[in-house]
Order: C-alpha cells, then sequence, then structure tokens
C-alpha cells in the first residue's frame, strides 16, 4: 500500500527529517526483556502507570527515562498542564492546522502525508516523542462533539488518509497514537456509553482505518472511554488482545484514554500496557501492588503488560534520544514556514462550496458587508484539539487586504443594512469540544441571523465553520452561495478569502452526509430518553466512575453514513463525496479494459478500469473521482453502494485525462460473522463511477465465479 509522492515540496521537507525503526519488534521485545530482569517488582508496579500526567513512566536510574506525550489533533499544544498543576511550555510556536476532518474533505492522501510530516516534525521540536492521535473514530452522529477530529463517515476514505498521515509523521521519528479504540461515536455522558455494535459493523465499519494505521506501522494505539458490548475497552481482553492484536495484527503498545479504567486484575488481563494519565483514582480499591501480593495476579502478568511499552520506546530510539538530551531539535523551527504551507493547503483543499448560484468568485469592486461570528478571531474547536497556534490570519484581515473600503464588518446588521450590500457574507457556525454534544441546530441567535441575511438580501453567502453537520434546511435553499469552512486552522481563513476571489478553484468534498433533519439519522435516538443536549449537554468535569451506564444500540450495523440514507431511501440535503467547482469537469469513456465480453473478476487477476476525466470549464480545478462497488443480488444485508476507491486528478481547462483504477477481489468482500472471515459472494456486481455518492455517471457490470 506504498505510495510515491509526486510533489517537489513534499520531497523536500522529507529530507529535512527521516526517522524508521531501529529494529524489529522482536528485536526491541528481546531487549526489554533484558531490561525487565534488571527491575525490581515496585519498579515493575510503576510502569504500568503514566507518569506527571503526560509521560510515559520510566525508571532513569536503570536508563528508562520519562517521554513526553502531547494532544494533537490540530497540530502540537505547546503547553500541558502537569499534576503539579503547573503548564509547561515545551515549545515557543506550534502551528494551529485545519481540523482533521477538514483534512479528510481534500481526499488528498498526499496532502495527508504533509500533514503528518509537519505535525511529527513540531513534535520533535517540542521534545515529545509520541503524538496523541490520530483520531479516526467513524463519524456516525453529527451532534459529536469531537467529530472534527475524525475523518468522516466512510471508513475506506479514513483508512485512505490515515495511511499517509501515520506514514508521514512516523517518519520523522515521532510515534503515532492511533485512538480511540473501538466504537466511540458519542461524547455525551461518554464514560457513561455502551456501544452495542454486531461484528460485522466492527469489521467492516470501525476498524478497517485502525487496520490502516497498523499496515502503516503504527507505534501506539489508545483505547476508548465507552464499553463496547458491556465491556470497558480499556480493560476488554476481546478488544485488545482478540480484535487489535489478534484479528488487526497489530504489535506495538496500548495505553488508556485518560482515566478510563476500573478493574486493575481486568486491566493487567486484558493485553493493556499502560494506564494513562496513571494518578490513583479513588474508584479503584485494588491496585497493581495489592492484586501482585494477594496473588489474583502475579510479577510475570505485571512483565507481559509492560513489555510493549518498554519495547516500543527501545524499537523506535526513544529511551536513547532522551537519555542523550537530544528530544528537543530546535533546528527544525526553520521549517514552520513549509508547514503553514501545509496548514494553507489544507484549507484550500478542504473548503467544500456546497451551492453556487454564479456568485462567487467575487470581484474586488464588489460591495461586500461582513456579518456573524469569528471576523476577527479563528474558529476552532475544543478539547485536546486545541491548539493556541501564532500569527493568526482572522477573515476581517484578510477581506480587507482584497477588498480595501469596498467591504464592511458588523457582527448583528439590521434588516436596512443587509437590504443595501451588493452581496452579504454570512459567517457561523457552531463550537465543538470533546466532552459534550451539540444539538443538530443551532443557537436560535445565528439561526435567526442566517435567515435574516438570506430574507433580506438575495446575494447572501453563508460561510460554515463547524466539526460537523447542522441543520441548514430552513436556508441553504435561499443563500446564493454556501461554503463549509470547518475549523481552517490559523491561516485558513486566507484560503477561505482566495477560494472567495477566485484565487484558488474550490476542489474540497464532504466526508460525511449532511441530513435534512438529525430524526432522519440511524443515531436519532442515540441520547438517553429525558436528556436534552440544549440544556445537558454532559459534564466535561465528570468523575470516571459512574454508577450508571446507557445503551447505544447501533441497529443499522454496517448501513452507516451515506449507505443509511441510500438503502432508507432518505432524501438529504447535501450526500458525501459531494463538492462544487468553479470550472465544469465531464466523465465519459468508462470501461473495464480486461479481456472478455464478460468482465470476470478472479483472485489471480484484478479488473482494470478506466474513465476519461475532462475540463470542460475555463479554470484549472481539480476533480475526485470516485468508484463504488455493489452487489446485485446480496445473500446478507449489503449497502447500495460502498466507496473503494477514489483519485484527486488535477486537470487542466480543454484538457483531458484517464483515471485508472484496480479492482481486487477484496474490495467486494463483507465480513462474515458465522465463520469469522472477509468473504466475496460469486454471482453479479456493479462498479459504480462518479463524483460524489449521489452523482454517479458510470455504471460497469462485472461478476466474480
Amino acid at each position: 500500500m506504498k505510495r510515491l509522492l509526486f510533489s517537489a515540496f513534499a520531497l523536500a521537507i522529507c529530507a529535512t527529517v527521516s526517522a524508521q525503526p531501529v529494529m524489529s519488534y522482536e528485536e526491541a521485545e528481546a531487549k526489554a526483556n533484558e531490561i525487565i530482569k534488571t527491575l525490581t517488582l515496585e519498579e515493575k508496579l510503576s510502569m504500568t502507570q503514566g507518569h506527571n500526567r503526560f509521560f510515559f513512566p520510566g525508571v532513569p536510574e536503570k536508563g528508562l527515562p520519562y517521554i513526553y506525550t502531547t494532544d494533537a489533533s490540530m497540530g502540537v499544544k505547546n503547553k500541558q498542564k502537569m499534576h503539579n498543576a503547573n503548564e509547561i511550555k515545551l515549545a515557543e510556536r506550534t502551528t494551529q492546522f485545519p481540523a482533521f476532518i477538514m483534512l479528510a474533505a481534500t481526499f488528498n492522501p498526499n496532502l495527508a502525508y504533509k500533514y503528518g510530516h509537519a505535525v511529527g516534525e513540531e513534535a520533535r521540536m517540542a521534545g515529545a516523542g509520541v503524538i496523541l492521535g490520530p483520531g479516526m473514530n467513524i463519524y456516525r452522529n453529527a451532534r459529536c462533539g469531537r467529530n472534527f477530529e475524525y475523518l468522516g463517515e466512510d471508513p475506506h476514505l479514513a483508512a485512505s488518509i490515515i495511511y499517509d498521515y501515520v506514514t508521514g509523521m512516523q517518519s520523522t521519528g515521532t510515534l503515532a497514537c492511533a485512538k480511540h479504540f473501538l466504537c466511540n461515536q458519542t461524547e455525551f455522558y461518554r464514560r457513561r456509553s455502551n456501544s452495542i455494535v454486531d461484528e460485522r459493523a466492527i469489521m467492516e465499519i470501525y476498524t478497517p482505518a485502525f487496520k490502516a494505521a497498523i499496515d502503516a506501522g503504527v507505534a501506539t494505539v489508545m483505547t476508548a472511554y465507552n464499553q463496547l458490548n458491556g465491556e470497558w475497552t480499556g480493560q476488554s481482553k476481546y478488544v485488545i488482545t482478540d480484535l487489535l492484536r489478534g484479528t488487526l495484527g497489530f504489535k506495538g503498545m496500548v495505553m488508556s484514554d485518560w482515566n478510563s479504567i476500573y478493574d486493575w486484575k481486568d486491566v493487567i488481563l486484558s493485553g493493556q500496557n499502560l494506564d494513562m494519565p496513571g494518578e490513583d483514582a479513588f474508584y479503584i480499591k485494588k491496585k497493581p501492588a495489592d492484586l501482585v501480593a494477594e496473588g489474583v495476579v502475579t510479577e510475570k502478568d505485571i512483565e507481559n503488560m509492560i513489555r510493549p511499552t518498554i519495547a516500543t520506546c527501545i524499537r523506535w530510539g526513544l529511551y536513547d534520544r532522551y537519555n542523550s538530551g537530544k528530544q528537543y531539535d530546535k533546528a527544525l523551527e526553520a521549517n514552520l514556514p513549509a508547514h503553514l504551507e501545509v496548514s494553507y493547503q489544507t484549507a484550500a483543499e478542504g473548503t467544500v462550496l456546497l451551492k453556487n448560484n454564479g456568485i462567487l468568485p467575487l470581484a474586488p469592486s464588489t460591495k461586500l458587508l461582513v456579518i456573524g461570528k469569528w471576523l476577527d478571531s479563528v474558529p476552532h474547536g475544543g478539547g485536546a484539539a486545541r491548539v493556541t497556534g501564532y500569527n493568526h490570519v482572522t477573515l476581517m484581515m484578510t477581506l480587507t487586504e482584497s477588498f480595501g473600503g469596498n467591504v464592511s464588518f458588523v457582527e448583528k446588521p439590521t434588516a436596512e443594512r443587509l437590504k443595501e450590500a451588493d452581496v452579504v457574507l454570512c459567517v457561523t457556525g457552531t463550537f465543538d469540544s470533546e466532552s459534550t454534544e451539540r444539538p443538530f441546530e443551532m443557537n436560535k441567535k445565528d439561526e435567526a441571523l442566517v435567515r435574516l441575511a438570506v430574507e433580506n438580501n438575495p446575494n447572501t453567502i453563508v460561510l460554515v465553520h463547524s466539526g460537523s453537520a447542522i441543520n441548514m434546511t430552513a436556508w441553504a435553499d435561499k443563500c446564493a452561495a454556501l461554503l463549509y469552512g470547518w475549523y481552517p486552522g490559523q491561516n485558513g481563513q486566507k484560503a477561505i478569502r482566495d477560494i472567495i476571489i477566485g484565487k484558488i478553484n474550490p476542489s474540497g468534498k464532504l466526508p460525511m452526509t449532511i441530513e435534512r433533519n438529525f430524526a432522519d439519522s440511524p443515531a436519532a435516538n442515540s441520547v438517553p430518553v429525558g436528556f436534552d443536549l440544549a440544556k445537558a449537554k454532559g459534564n466535561p468535569n465528570e468523575k470516571a466512575f459512574h454508577p450508571w451506564t446507557y445503551d447505544i444500540h447501533y441497529d443499522e450495523s454496517v448501513l452507516v453514513g451515506y449507505r443509511w440514507y441510500e438503502k432508507k431511501e432518505i432524501k438529504t440535503l447535501f450526500p458525501f463525496g459531494y463538492g462544487l467547482s468553479y470550472t465544469s469537469f465531464a466523465l465519459n469513456k468508462a470501461k473495464i479494459v480486461n479481456k472478455g465480453k464478460v468482465k470476470t473478476l478472479t483472485d489471480e487477476k484484478p479488473l482494470t478500469v478506466t474513465i476519461q476525466l475532462t475540463n470542460t470549464g475555463t479554470m484549472a480545478g481539480a476533480e475526485v473521482v470516485q468508484l463504488y462497488i455493489a452487489e446485485k443480488n446480496p445473500t446478507v444485508l449489503r449497502p447500495n453502494k460502498e466507496l473503494k476507491a477514489f483519485k484527486k486528478v488535477n486537470v487542466e481547462p480543454g484538457k483531458k485525462t484517464v483515471v485508472t483504477f484496480e479492482v481486487d477481489k477484496k474490495m467486494c468482500s463483507y465480513w462474515c460473522d458465522k465463520n469469522h472471515s472477509w468473504t466475496a459472494n460469486r454471482g453479479e456486481y456493479e462498479l459504480l463511477i462518479g463524483t460524489s455518492s449521489a452523482d454517479i455517471v458510470a455504471v460497469l457490470p462485472f461478476v466474480i465465479q
């Protein structure tokens, strides 16, 4: 699954730092065993829990230094709170990158490599050995406060982005941590939730991104807060040993999410390696030392628990780096300008144009009235993903630079002021954060402002900043243009400005479906009856222990996102994979080039599929060609179609290019929960090619014999 990077810029940044594991995992494990022999029981027990909130444990006198970890969903945090309540500053400046869901909206794995590489360099600059990311929980629930940290609703898209991100990250010597394993799709009292999910959905929807990270060599994995089918993921043998290590083949170290374990016996025997952050929690009565003393677990069990942590740090040279004082690579600060370019490019390619009646792009002579939120600040999400950044570029700054005296800014305009403007740009959205869920609807003031704008000026452009879908049904058909700008990072408003004025041709695609009403979603009933999200958003300071849990039934099974809406024939507002351009494209001459009148896919020979992409407009642009597969007469529940490949292609105006896909049997398979393996039925299938899940222009039949 290795990819070639053709960008000269990517090659340039790769040349600055390059690191690979210094030895195989087996060699590192053997060295870890030798070190463990030198540790006392007390030292072994200390290695089961984190140190000072954000450090891997260590025994410095035995050559095992404490290894610093840092949050990083939109870049590297340069301040962290330690157990002593003080903050330590680890870097003068770190880049606030666009939200991860905006990276997914680029549909550009090569850019994901650059993004991961840039964040990895900044971690090295800040002295961190491990990044607590990437997040890759599948978007099932539009109200989840952490959707902006994830990669959308489709497992193939998420897997494609994650593979290159992890490869780019770890090429710098910074270890990535794939999180949160597994089925953590809610933030509403997240430590109380029990995700009830069938085996097929686990394998087809919720693990492919993690498998891609493992295939890319990810060094660490973090378990989740929730229960999965009645067991806390951080202490579940099924989740960690059977599924993660067994079925998916992971060999590295596993850590818990912060304060998410409850029974140390289960933790020690589950395959878990490290309790983070390592504070002694009042709700856990029996500690590891007590269990060893009572004979409930053995010293050998403790050794088995800590071995992967030590082996992983040895394998990647972290102990050598920290012992030699080389964990801070300040020379990498010279690469911050290159990182800013990655941030800008992500915002440029990830902004999604959902509607345009021809009003965009705007001429600099346009009399523009800008209203709403974040006019003089940078939109961002909260929680662990909050990165401060530096040299912020606000919308007010960048639009003034382009429009000069022709632009004015008013947060709350009157109807008369709206009517007087040539064009209105209404900026709105939501603030999303971990530990909370928000209503699908915006707050009443923000919703009222958008409606006031579209009702009083037909030339209203709406710019949405949010981490997931919001209810736009009442006004989406009334605005002149609609842009989804997510949380675009510290300089992303410059990229959005460049789209507005036509310097950049938008190419972003929705990584999730936007519903008309949240009642249409398979997650509509995920919040317990009697709770009002507008009033009870969850408590970010909730204690880890709770006397009760609530069940979230994933009754839709494999029908997540567009799979659900298509199977149920529910009309959506905007479909998965959708996004407009300032130019126009045509897809034609689709064919399977394999010989024979009946195109047959076998284990030995994949299908080669080609389609011609033509830029029929007047502006250079990029289109995302998407390939879906459908089984015509399935014997089990299957989606109408599933994304299995995509390519983002740049084409000059009037030019054409041929896009090629290779289709193998695995792409047609489903997970059989009877024999617990991937299965592809014999029979008739279809390849569907288009520019979104709802815009299919070619259907090609084939068979599996």
